[in-house]
């Protein structure tokens, strides 16, 4: 797993590779694989050492190297988590890499410790595993960016996700707190809990319905904001039984133009679930009104 790998590398890496790792980051807004002469050129090394520098860091296996007209390199997921480490540990917001607490189709996250020793998880966005298409066609906020790498999209995740957590978590909303954002990977409080969508039986469905329908209303009147991605998998229920409610780079703002319907269609897949699941029914309409009424 890249991370590891990245973890890993940090301990091999000294500045001058950080030199050339973003050398190459910035190079990749023109190329898919980055000339060895532009490398050094926006590094501000000689070829001679750049070539050096490249061909250490291929060896660690964070970069890929291609060979065609001209010989270019690329950053693995494992480098550009090297690049976003090496910012949060400067920062102090992550001093200890721990391990792996979930790995899915577009986001791995792990276990970690700040420099005061806080326990937070650790979120890789990585929306290169999905097909770029279907990314750019079922995240809104990647279309209109047809030229978007996987790098850029899980950056441009990364921020988003670290955007709402920043609204909803002073508003209350049971949401991991947000502690540093660097790239494609956030840190926040530490995530503890099940998705809803794992259980076959949890005491007083009813009651956490009703949590979940009273924190979908204090993110939209207190936080302006939706989730816009609501369901089962992404409402955890932790060991004290209550709930949280992860995954939000797809949040819009309360004054979007599709907001409300974003968040009639969360309402919605909400009751369906539990409907379907614990036998409980609400009415969509009462549902709406009281997540949206002061």
């Amino acid at each position: 797993m890249s991370a590891e790998l990245a973890a890993r590398a940090l301990r091999e890496l000294q500045e001058d590779d950080f030199r050339v790792l973003r050398a190459i980051e910035q190079g990749l807004s023109r190329f898919e694989y980055v000339p060895v002469d532009q490398i050094a050129r926006i590094s501000g090394f000689t070829p001679g050492e750049a070539d050096f520098r490249l061909k250490r860091l291929h060896k660690l296996g964070i970069l890929k190297r291609w060979a065609g007209p001209y010989v270019g390199y690329t950053l693995k997921y494992a480098g550009f988590d090297c690049l976003a480490l090496n910012a949060l540990v400067k920062q102090g917001a992550l001093e200890k890499l721990g391990i792996p607490l979930g790995i899915g189709k577009e986001a791995d996250v792990h276990d970690g410790f700040t420099s005061e020793g806080e326990r937070v998880a650790v979120k890789f966005h990585r929306l290169g595993r999905a097909s770029f298409r279907q990314t750019r066609r079922l995240r809104g906020y990647a279309a209109d960016r047809r030229w978007a790498l996987w790098y850029t999209q899980s950056k441009l995740a990364a921020e988003r996700e670290y955007r709402a957590l920043e609204l909803a978590h002073p508003a209350g909303v049971a949401v991991p707190k947000p502690v540093a954002w660097n790239r494609h990977v956030v840190v926040m409080g530490v995530i503890m809990g099940a998705p809803l969508a794992g259980y076959a039986d949890i005491p007083s469905p009813r009651a956490v319905l009703r949590e979940i329908l009273e924190n979908v209303r204090k993110a939209y009147l207190d936080a302006g904001i939706v989730h816009a991605d609501l369901s089962e998998y992404n409402v955890l229920i932790k060991p004290d039984a209550h709930i949280l409610i992860i995954d939000w780079p797809q949040f819009v703002t309360k004054d979007h133009p599709n907001a409300f319907d974003l968040l009639r269609r969360d309402v919605k897949n909400l009751l369906r679930f539990f409907k379907r699941k614990f036998r409980i029914e609400m009415d969509l309409e009462n549902a709406l009104s009281f997540v949206t009424s002061l």
